[in-house]
């Protein structure tokens, strides 16, 4: 019988442990997690007021509670936790699904100022990771600037323009809630150094702007028309003409009165964040021009936009994981098809899939074929991998060493308090928003 460990339990981790059970019969599969909560970005990265995609979980809690698939949260893998051989003794392979787990950085003078924050943060801020800090983001600022022109930035943005009213129906934490209800951010900024043709938004998300209540979105009709393709966009791509048109419409509308305004930018690049008290008090903007290249060049033209908060959305990267071979120019494990490669030979019983193996690209649904593709060459090599003896079940194995998994039932209880919270408040189910809650709740396993 064939034990796989999988590290990671969101959607890379999760289709790796549902094709593994689907191409052998007689695989068992624990799905390893840091945290106490299954799903990964779905439950930490999504929008709370994205019902529908967050109602992936269902998919991915069906893949959990299959009879051959074992999930065992709060165990740290690498650094202060379990050690990348260790799993090699308990399992006969052990696949890699953590994702990218940091931001990129602008690189620019100010970007450490208080007020400053990736868009990452603030996410993680109102979708209760226990790892989150809350350090006011929206505490005073009336105006915010979002770096960045994709569906991140797009969310942060639309998050910071709901109202109490809207927000109230989803599972946001009870702090944040009453922050950004009480926020009196009436400007937010969204801004991208290339034109509205090389935006990485996708349509739904961009048109969801356009119909927040008492909400204005803006575009600047001349920053439009710097980029080649906005008067003719025949020629582009399907979901980028569909962006262009979007954004003519919003060019050419007229203003009405609103108590909140989004402003989406074009061709504006930061060079430096500039400070007022001590903090973040504006965002220094060089005008930039279209290269004819797919890149832009700078006009040494610059503009100031007021910000109190600043929200950097410009993009992910891998770390490594202490024990594993990392790529430092891709920010991804060295593999072949999914197999890690270890000074450029195979590493029998080691295997990524997701964002550690091909970089922060695509959509949830592109994890699939990709954890596929791994899996695939993990059955190849099973014939040879199997013959390894084990010592035993790993769980007792993880217990004798001082770990004490969060298992399903642990979850389970999770859920059931977080349901329980959310009637207390006159809501729905409301997210725990620390470990200790989290932990606390876990072992409370009723029948």
């Amino acid at each position: 019988m064939l034990r796989v460990a999988v590290v990671g339990s969101g959607p890379s981790g999760c289709y790796t442990a549902q094709s593994l059970v689907q191409l052998d019969p007689s695989v068992r599969v624990d799905v390893l997690d840091r945290l106490p909560c299954p799903y990964g970005l779905v439950r930490y990265g999504v929008a709370p007021d994205h019902e529908k995609i967050k109602s992936l979980q269902n998919n991915l809690r069906t893949v959990l509670e299959h009879e051959r698939v074992r999930f065992l949260g709060g165990v740290r893998v690498g650094e202060d936790g379990v050690p990348a051989a260790r799993l090699l003794e308990l399992y006969h392979a052990v696949v890699y699904c953590v994702g990218a787990a940091t931001d990129r950085h602008l690189g620019v003078p100010g970007e450490d100022l208080p007020g400053s924050w990736s868009a990452t943060e603030f996410v993680s801020w109102y979708s209760a990771h226990p790892d989150a800090v809350d350090d006011g983001f929206v505490r005073d600022a009336r105006s915010a600037v979002v770096i960045g022109v994709g569906n991140v930035a797009v969310d942060v943005a639309r998050m910071l323009a709901r109202g109490a009213a809207e927000l109230s129906p989803t599972d946001m934490p009870q702090a944040a809630l009453s922050a950004l209800a009480a926020s009196r951010v009436a400007e937010v900024h969204m801004v991208g150094r290339r034109g509205p043709s090389q935006a990485r938004f996708t349509t739904k998300e961009l048109r969801e702007l356009g119909g927040l209540p008492d909400t204005e979105v803006m575009v600047e009709p001349e920053e439009l028309a710097l980029d080649p393709a906005y008067l003719d966009p025949s020629a582009l791509p399907a979901a980028q003409r569909r962006n262009v048109e979007v954004l003519r419409g919003w060019a050419t509308a007229p203003g009405h009165s609103a108590s909140r305004r989004i402003r989406v930018r074009f061709f504006l690049r930061p060079v430096e964040l500039l400070a007022e008290n001590g903090r973040v008090g504006a965002v220094r903007f060089e005008r930039t021009l279209p290269d004819g290249r797919g890149g832009v060049t700078g006009t040494g033209r610059y503009e100031d936009i007021p910000a109190q908060l600043v929200l950097r959305s410009v993009g992910y990267r891998g770390v490594p994981l202490e024990g594993l071979p990392f790529d430092p120019a891709t920010g991804t494990v060295p593999h072949l098809a999914g197999r890690v490669l270890r000074e450029g030979a195979v590493a029998p019983g080691e295997y990524v899939a997701g964002w550690i193996k091909r970089g922060p690209t695509g959509v949830i649904g592109t994890n699939r074929p990709c954890a596929k593709e791994t899996v695939t060459s993990l059955v190849e090599d099973a014939a040879v991998l199997v013959r390894r003896e084990l010592a035993g079940d790993p769980l007792a194995a993880l217990r004798a060493d001082g770990i004490e998994p969060v298992e399903w039932t642990g979850w389970c209880a999770i859920e059931r308090a977080e349901a329980e919270l959310g009637a207390s408040l006159g809501r729905s189910v409301v997210k725990l928003p620390d470990w200790e809650s989290l932990l606390a709740a876990a072992r409370r396993i009723t029948s």
